[in-house]
């Protein structure tokens, strides 16, 4: 079972490392995190990705809110929601791909945000399994780089993570 959770933390030095180090004494894998300050700059927001049974997702959740660090915490998988994800790719390029290269971006709604003689670099955001797609998609062996930012999301609705 996939869990995304989103934390409410204070912005200080060491939070990130106390979320990490509670992961790692326990054994558990994080598959996804994305930190950044919020609207207010004692507060940070991090989006946590993590997978295991719902007993192991309920111990992470308990761990979690025993951090000082913790201001609150939300399981996005426990309602409706929106996730996104951003990946960037460096495909090598000839003559014979650009039109491919140039349709398959489209059809993903992504943007070419880089040329070069021999390369592209397209930009895609959605969900996961989305981006997951798009590489599938792309023609054998023409991947030179990927980096993927992580999922990042929020409740739909009034339901929010604000003190």
């Amino acid at each position: 079972m996939k869990a995304t959770l989103t934390i409410l933390l204070e912005n200080e030095a060491g939070a990130l490392s106390r979320v990490a180090g509670l992961f790692s004494a326990r054994g558990y894998n994080i598959e996804s995190l994305c930190v950044a300050p919020t609207e207010d700059p004692t507060m940070s927001r991090m989006t946590l990705v993590t997978s295991g049974g719902e007993q192991v997702i309920e111990q992470i959740v308990k761990q979690l809110n025993k951090l000082i660090d913790v201001v609150k915490l939300q399981e996005l998988t426990d309602g409706l929601h929106v996730e996104r994800e951003l990946m960037l790719v460096k495909v090598i390029t000839d003559e014979s791909l650009r039109g491919e290269l140039l349709r398959l971006a489209q059809i993903f709604r992504g943007n070419i945000v880089d040329v070069a003689s021999d390369c592209y670099t397209i930009e895609i955001t959605g969900s996961s399994d989305k981006l997951t797609a798009f590489l599938e998609a792309l023609p054998q062996g023409s991947i030179l780089e990927v980096a993927r930012s992580g999922e990042v999301g929020l409740a739909r609705g009034s339901r929010s993570l604000k003190l």
